[in-house]
Order: C-alpha cells, then structure tokens, then sequence
C-alpha cells in the first residue's frame, strides 16, 4: 500500500499520486450535495481518483486549465476521470475511462513560478452518458451512480473486519508508512469509504484501480481488495523474513570476526608457523579484493581446504599456487582510458609514419567508447610484411589509450593448453597465456598483442587456433573458461590485436572472427621519412652520438635505400643505419679526424659494395624473357619468366618449384596462343613441332598464384613472334581462356617492388585502377600504368612492333635434320 504517501505533496495532472484524507459526503457548507447532469471533464493519467480521496494537482494542459477555471467559478464540480493510455498528451472524448469520480474543487492556489494549483476531492462516482462539447475543453452527460450496499449481511461485515485487520497489520510490517495511517482506519465506520481510501493505495496498476472504481456491489469490491491485501502482505512478509535473514548473517560476520581476532591475537602469543601466515595474509588478501559471487565461494572453499592440509603433502603447494593465481587477477580492476582523441593522433603520428587506415580504426573505436561508455572491444588483425610496425604499433595504441600493453608470442605455438591452460591436477600445471597475460598486466582491459597468429601450428596436443576462437568471438570472451583456473573471466573489455604476414595460413573460422586491417610495404619516400623521423635519431641515441656528430642527407639515404636493402619494411635499414652509427662511434672514440657528413663514396666503404643491382631488371633481354610482379608474405618482388623453344611433338615443360594454380595458369596461356596463332601471326603447325620450356628462375623459392597468367603469355608471344619486349616494363594479371584480363591482389606491395627495381611502365587489370588510386600519389609520379581488359591490348602495349634480327629460324623445325636449341 502506498499509505507512506499519506502526506505527499502535490503532484501534476501530467503523473500523479494520491493524498488520501478522511471524506466530506455533504458539501463544504453542510448541506447535501447537488450534481447536475452535465459536468466539464478532467483527464488523469497513471492514477484513479476514489471518492473521499484529496488531491493537489498542477494543472498543465490548456484544457484542464480552462476546465477547472470554468469548474472553480460557477458550482466548483468537475468530473474526473483516469486516461486509458497514459502516453496520450491530448486526450479526447474516446480516450478516457466512462467511469469516473465527481470532484470538489477545493481550493485553487496561484505558485511562485505562475503555475495554478488545484485541490480536489473525489466525491461521488459517475458514468459519462454523452460528449456535450470538446472545446474548449471537454464536457460530458453524467450519470450518478450508487453503491449497493448489502443489509444485514453477517459475512459482509466479516470481510469489512477482515479489510481493517490486514490493513493494519500492512501498516505494522511496513516501516515506510506512518503510524498516523492506523489512526485514520480505526476513525472511518463507512464501508464505501473505507474501501475507497485503501483501494487508492493499493500497489496494483491504473486498469486494476478503474476496475476496482467501477465495481458498484460494495461485496464483490471488498473481495477483490481483500484478494489484493494478502497479496500485498505476502510480498511484505517476505520481505521481512529476507531482511531478517540478511540481519542474522550480518550478527553471524560479527561474531565470527570477534571470534577471529581473538584467535589471531592467541596465535600471536604462541607463534603461528609459515602455514598459517600463508592463509592469514591469502585471507587478508581476500578481504581486500571485490570478486564475483562464484569466485568468492571457490576461494572460501580451497581456503578451508588449506587449513585441514598438512603444509608438508603434496597437494598443499598446488592449491597454495592455484588461490594466490585467483587474487592476483585483477577481477574487475579497470584503467580509464584517455579520451583526449587530438592527443591519442598525436602520440600514434610522433611513434608511426603512414598506417593512417590502423589509426583511424582506433581513433574510430575510441570516439565511440568516449560517445557511448560502454563498448565490446573490437579483434584487430594487422597483416602485412615483416618490418612494417605492427607489433610496435600496439605498444603506441597502448600509451595512446593511456591502457597496459601486453605481448602474447604465438610463432610455433602447438599446444592447446597454451592458450586454455592445463588442468592443475597436472604436475607443473599453469593458466593460460591469455590468463597469465592479464595477471602481468594488473588490468582486466589491457591492449594484448597476439603475435604472428598466422604461424600457430597444430599436432596431438590440440590445436591452439581452435582455442583461440573463444578468446576473439566477442559474443562468447565475456566468459573465457581457462582449464586452470575453473572460473570463468570477463575479456569483453580486452583489446585484442593481432599480427600476421598472411592470411593464408589462418583457419577460416578464426580469419571470420577478426577485423582485417592491412598494412602494406613502405614506399622509398616514406622509408625516406620514417630515417629520417624515427630511425636516425633512435640510432644516434643507442650509439651515444649526437646530432653534430654524424649526418645523412636525403640523398645518401635515400641511396642507403635503394641500394643496400631490398624489403618491404625498415628493419634491414636499420640494421644499415646502426653500421654507419657504429663507423662513426668508433672515430669519435679513437679521437680521429672525420666528415660528420657522410658522402656516397662513405657507404661504399662503410657498406661495401652496392648489394642489389636494378640494371637485370631495367635491360633489353632476348624475346622470350618477361618481368612480372609478385605478391609475397614479406612484400612485393619482380619475377623472371623465361620461355625457350627445343624440336619436338608439342610438350609443355614447366620449371621453378611452381604451385598447381600457376601450373594451371601455364597451361591456359598455352591454349590461348594456340587458339589465336593467326592473329598473332604464328604459323598454327609450329605448335606440333616444338617442345616449349617454361622457366621460373629461383627455383628455391616456392611460387604459386594466378597472378602471372598475363606475363607467361607475353614471354611465350614474345617468343614465338620474336619481338622483344620493351625495357623497363613489368606486369601483373590473371588470364582466361577467352583472353580476358581478371584483376588480382596485392598490388601497392607489387608497385613498390617495380618502382624499388626501376621499372617505369606496368600493366594490370582495369579493375585494379581503384587500388592504384589508393596510394599517394607522390609515390608513384614517374610511372606509367595501362590499365587493360584482354589480352590483344596487352600484347599491344607489351611487345615491340619489330622483330629481332638473328632470332629463331622456325624454318629449321620443318626439315627431317635436328634443331638446335631455340629461345633461350
């Protein structure tokens, strides 16, 4: 019951609540009360008012207002009545209840700040008959209605005693209601009053109320409030024995606390042994610590365990190790991440040049976090060649976010239980990497490194790619389940990244899990830029020179890097760096004479000879040689296709250690120049009287893909027609058998290696211009891409118009006498 508002302040007539006082049945002046027939109306909404009851309200809406003005100046009656939906701002006739109170406008109050504040009481309930008018406000035809009240009725006058007693002792159970509550039901003799005075404080909804006001057999309404106050003093009496409960629990702490200092003040004066310190200070530990209700209870348990175990068995030191690992967790420790949005760019800018795609997904992720408060961590997979920043650039989001930074290495990992940890009942048992990770770290949302998660294997032991599915699905890491531990953790909070070279070696289901973030090869002006800002100044650091002591132009690092190292990434101009610091630290420590500037003629005595020449590539070779370009795990590279002809019956020989997929795309470019000899002005019956060889120089290293369909093409067009083709040209493209040229990946990685190995023009796919666009400009000006649809255009553009004089005479292949060797 809702008696505690037996003295409630006022309320609006937008949502309000009652102020019941003992009833008025005569009018304010003594006399009988006169209602007439039609009355202005009053909707209320969330509350019904009962006859007998008081109730100030500030009236809001421009109707009421109008309404109980109107009211207030002629017989100070209003009908009121409850709104079928409260949501409703203006209702109309049809959206409030036909049964209603009719109300005495008491008095009307003018507030400080203008509003108008009205203090009705419910009189007499009535039934609206007609709408008379809805403007201004709404009037209606009432019908008065009567209670029917039985006579002589002995169970009737059970139940009104039944009413009164349970009422009381809901005022009793309940210390939120006055005691002057009491005092109000004993004074009120009438059964329709009384019924209405609890009946508005019930704890039941507006349609239980309503239907309550419209009960006019004062029999059924007493059983259906009596029904509605044991339910109530059911819930009360829970409550009570709930508290009761919780109160005796609190008594039994208590006690027990007493009862264990003085313990702990005996064990003082006897001397305690290690034992007992061990659990004294896991206990004080504990105290110390917020754990989930579960946890709570398993460490209670092995804490009891411990005191019954003998400190010298065996199992004392597992169980020992297993609860100190509990309260090592940081259960629910959090740092608070830093917002400062401008200052995160600045700190992943000043630590990384370019990777603009990998700061803009975390400055993405953090403005959401700032915006909402509340966010599930995304799985971030970094992928690109060895050397480009990846791991580093964790370290960086980690300091950017003002979070701990942990680095989990999965090269070789094979072992399931790396990951899930071994059950402790193991000799040498342990938590998981994930587990141990967050212990480290002292933090339950720290940024966590997985390191070449592409090169994770498998065997007997499990299969850690599989256990690693749990740990990245963000709809299940929320309850990480760790072998060791037996607990599950929370690491929906945890923001994982993880590194890999490709994606090849991933398992779909794991790739599924994470958000691909690629991170391609640096270009030779932004390796320029990253020496420069990064890797000068590191270096002059670790060597202990300063700025004035050794120097290096744009142009002699820029030669640095062209000629001395051959990479996607900068660790091997790095490595060159620290070589010219370490000739430099060495003069300044002998005291000798020296250049702080180093000149060209400086590396090659530093360095020694250049290490890679970009002639092979950029020279005029025989037809039959074609450059393509190449996609690898550690960037781009240029690749050699060489194509010979040998007398024979018209057999394909392939070399190189080549994959199935390019095996096929060898056999596709054969059929085609077989099947478009005459526009390429091939003789159709040389094909049956030569043995082809295809070679792939570097036959140690593995290659395989359908990118160098359009490049085996051009070397066997360019061999059989004996036109060379043009000098500083690479090319990329998978081939069908219609001659159509299909787009492929990898191309900024295989721009890079052409403009590293001095090629100017390149041919690719149509459809891979959109990737072209993709790459600053600046990098690539001096180079020329065609951009081509079949293969007609492609030999169009790849080969010279002329034919090579002192080439192949396919005439030799005709005679009965054998051929030489042709080709290459």
């Amino acid at each position: 019951m809702n008696l505690d508002h037996i003295f409630s302040q006022q309320v609006s007539d937008e949502d309000v609540d009652f102020l019941p006082i003992l009833p008025e049945e005569d009018g304010a002046d003594g006399k009988k009360l006169e209602i007439p027939n039609v009355l202005p109306i009053l909707p209320l909404r969330n509350t019904i008012l009962f006859p007998g009851v008081v109730l100030p309200i500030t009236v809001g809406r421009d109707k009421s207002i109008v309404a109980v003005k109107e009211a207030y100046k002629s017989n100070k009656l209003i009908g009121v009545v409850g709104q079928i939906d409260g949501t409703i701002e203006e209702p109309e006739f049809d959206d409030i209840f036909k049964i209603g109170t009719v109300a005495q406008i008491m008095r009307m109050i003018k507030m400080p700040d203008g509003s108008t504040t009205a203090i009705i009481q419910g009189r007499q309930r009535f039934v609206t008959k007609e709408l008379v008018q809805s403007e201004p406000y709404i009037k209606a035809q009432i019908e008065v209605l009567q209670d029917i009240l039985p006579t002589d009725d002995k169970e009737f006058e059970a139940s009104m005693l039944s009413l009164k007693d349970l009422a009381a002792e809901i005022i009793k159970l309940s210390p939120q209601i006055p005691s002057e509550a009491n005092i109000v039901l004993r004074n009120i003799n009438s059964p329709a009053t009384l019924t209405h005075f609890i009946s508005s404080n019930l704890n039941i909804t507006v349609e239980e109320k309503q239907k309550l006001l419209e009960v006019g057999d004062m029999k059924v309404r007493v059983q259906t409030v009596l029904g509605y106050l044991n339910r109530e003093l059911e819930m009360l009496k829970m409550k009570s024995e709930i508290q009761s409960k919780v109160q005796q629990d609190i008594n039994k702490q208590q006690r027990d606390y007493f009862l264990s200092q003085q313990l702990k003040t005996i064990q003082e004066e006897l001397g305690v042994n290690s034992a007992d310190k061990d659990i004294i200070r896991l206990k004080e530990k504990l105290s110390k610590l917020t754990l989930p209700e579960k946890t709570k209870e398993q460490v209670d348990k092995e804490l009891e365990k411990l005191q019954r175990m003998n400190p010298a068995a065996a199992d004392y030191s597992v169980v020992l190790n297993y609860v100190e690992l509990i309260l090592d967790l940081p259960w629910g420790i959090y740092t608070k991440d830093n917002f400062d949005i401008k200052h995160s760019k600045q700190v992943l800018d000043n630590e990384h040049f370019g990777l603009d795609k990998v700061k803009e997904r975390i400055l993405e992720y953090l403005a959401v976090l700032k915006l909402k408060g509340d966010l599930k961590s995304p799985i971030l997979c970094l992928v690109g060649p060895p050397g480009v920043g990846k791991t580093s650039l964790g370290q960086s989001i980690g300091r950017a976010l003002g979070r701990q930074y942990v680095r989990v290495a999965l090269g070789g990992l094979h072992d399931e239980a790396e990951i899930r940890g071994h059950r402790k009942t193991y000799i040498g048992a342990m938590p998981g990497r994930i587990i141990q990770s967050l212990k480290k770290a002292k933090s339950s949302n720290p940024i966590i490194i997985l390191d070449e998660i592409d090169k994770v294997g498998s065997d007997f032991k499990g299969d850690p790619s599989s256990a690693l599915l749990e740990v990245l699905d963000p709809e299940q890491n929320h309850a990480f389940y760790d072998n060791y531990l037996e607990l599950e953790y929370d690491l929906s909070k945890v923001l994982f990244i993880a590194t890999a070279n490709s994606l090849q070696t991933i398992q779909p289901a794991l790739r599924d899990r994470m958000e691909i973030i690629p991170i391609e090869g640096y270009s030779i002006e932004e390796k320029l830029q990253i020496a420069k800002k990064h890797l000068l100044p590191k270096q002059r650091t670790n060597h202990g020179l300063k700025t004035k002591q050794v120097q290096l132009s744009d142009k002699v690092l820029e030669r640095l890097i062209e000629d001395y190292t051959k990479e996607s990434g900068v660790r091997e101009l790095d490595r060159q760096l620290a070589s010219v610091m370490r000739n430099t630290a060495k003069k300044v420590a002998l005291e000798e004479d020296y250049n702080p500037n180093v000149k060209d003629e400086d590396l090659s005595k530093i360095l020694g000879p250049e290490k890679f020449d970009k002639s092979i590539y950029t020279e005029e070779h025989q037809p039959g040689v074609a450059v393509g370009l190449a996609w690898t795990p550690v960037g781009g590279d240029i690749l050699f296709i060489e194509s010979s002809l040998t007398k024979g019956n018209g057999g394909v020989t392939v070399t190189g250690n080549l994959g199935k997929v390019m095996t096929e795309s060898t056999t596709t470019a054969v059929t085609y120049l077989k099947a478009h000899a005459d526009e390429l002005g091939i003789d159709r019956d040389i094909f049956n009287k030569v043995n082809i060889h295809l070679h792939f120089p570097e036959g140690a290293v593995p290659k395989d893909g359908p990118s160098a369909g359009i490049t085996i093409l051009s070397s066997l067009a360019s061999l059989f027609t004996q036109r060379k083709l043009k000098p500083f040209l690479g090319m990329t493209g998978e081939i069908t058998l219609r001659g159509k040229v299909m787009p492929v990946g990898g191309i900024k990685e295989k721009i890079l290696a052409a403009k590293r190995a001095g090629l100017k023009e390149i041919i690719m796919c149509e459809r891979n211009q959109k990737d072209v666009e993709q790459i600053n400009p600046s990098y690539i000006k001096n180079m020329k891409f065609h951009y081509v649809k079949t293969m007609d255009e492609v030999v169009e553009i790849a080969l010279q118009k002329s034919k090579v004089k002192n080439g192949i005479d396919f005439s030799v292949f005709n005679s009965s006498t054998p051929a030489p060797g042709g080709g290459l």
